[in-house]
């Protein structure tokens, strides 16, 4: 009788493995913090899916006809670990080259202020001053973010913004008038990460000029996440 493969099995549960991380990652997101479910999914369950594939195409050929059994679990594996993979890599496409950096805005110079952030308990005894180091590499990695221009007076444009914000889904907490400021934060639906968001209104040239900055609240990284928020926000503000 023909032995079972221990490579093809092993394979098999590293494969399972990386398949419920998916489930798991998510529901530890929110119940317990999203660094933990990120975790589950990344470093843990891409090696899994790595080693799956790996240890898969081993197994593969150990299993040829007439030699060891598990040529099944070998295919299981190469599929499920392949599968995850291919599945981080689609839903990340065009961000993994995004600099490792979580805070970005529009005006460099005179970056907005957080003011209502600094009152949430996540936030309680954190730096929210504008990282310096963060300038050039903005600079660098997104030369197309840029202060926004409105053809409206301030009070307009504050409206406008806070109606853009609450259409793209952000939970508006502050609205100053006397300032032309307006705060938010934005929950991901699958990690709950947090983002912090500022909107900063200025007149400007017979209008108003609009800056933006958006933070988020763990990680060191973002995946190009808080860009895409500010490009997605100056769609949807107008001019």
């Amino acid at each position: 009788m023909e032995r079972r493969s221990r490579v093809a099995t092993l394979a098999a549960l590293l494969g399972g493995l990386a398949a419920a991380d998916l489930v798991l990652g998510p529901i530890l997101s929110h119940l317990v913090s999203p660094m933990t479910g990120f975790a589950l999914i990344f470093p843990l369950g891409a090696a899994a899916a790595l080693g799956a594939v790996v240890l898969g195409v081993v197994g593969w050929f150990l299993t040829a006809p007439g030699r060891a059994r598990g040529r099944g679990r070998a295919g299981f594996a190469i599929a499920a670990g392949a599968g995850f993979l291919l599945l981080l890599g689609a839903l990340n496409a065009g961000n993994l080259a995004a600099p490792p950096i979580n805070d970005i805005t529009t005006d460099l110079e005179d970056p907005p202020v957080f003011r209502a952030a600094l009152r949430a308990e996540a936030n309680a005894g954190r730096d929210m001053s504008y990282p310096e180091e963060f300038v050039l590499v903005v600079r660098d990695a997104y030369p197309d973010l840029a202060p926004i221009a409105v053809a409206a007076p301030p009070a307009e444009a504050l409206a406008r913004a806070k109606a853009a914000a609450e259409s793209l889904g952000w939970e508006v907490v502050e609205v100053r008038e006397d300032t032309g400021e307006l705060e938010a934060r934005q929950t991901s639906a699958v990690f709950a990460f947090v983002d912090d968001v500022v909107v900063r209104v200025r007149p400007a040239d017979g209008g108003s000029r609009v800056d933006v900055r958006s933070k988020s609240r763990d990680g060191r990284g973002d995946l190009g996440a808080n860009a895409a928020r500010i490009r997605a926000f100056r769609d949807a503000v107008g001019s």
